[in-house]
């Protein structure tokens, strides 16, 4: 799976990069139709004690599959994130088993 990162008026940070490849990596072992994932990193100045947002959209057959959360550090909104977009694939996974029948 092809995976894009943005920071949206941050640094990049290749640590933020690679705990939320990992995770991705376990996604992409679970539901190996994932295309292409876009993960966008950024922070609400507004939002204490949040403000630490993490969105990721997943090209997959079908409509695109998309989660958001805001949290208190990127790293809980990133795995935030990823479990919702688990119970997503979980659900299109089960949806497809069912038209292929």
């Amino acid at each position: 799976m092809e995976a894009i990162y943005q920071f949206v008026k941050l640094e990049k940070s290749e640590a933020l990069q690679e705990f939320a490849q990992k995770k991705l990596d376990k996604l992409e072992v679970k539901y190996d139709f994932i295309v292409k994932a876009q993960v966008y990193f950024k922070k609400e100045e507004a939002q204490d004690p949040n403000g630490f947002i993490c969105n990721i959209k997943l090209s997959v057959p079908g409509p695109q599959i998309f989660a958001e959360s805001n949290k208190d550090s990127f790293e809980s909104a990133t795995a935030e994130t990823v479990k919702d977009l688990d119970k997503q694939l979980a659900k299109k996974k089960s949806q497809m088993r069912t038209h292929s029948n």
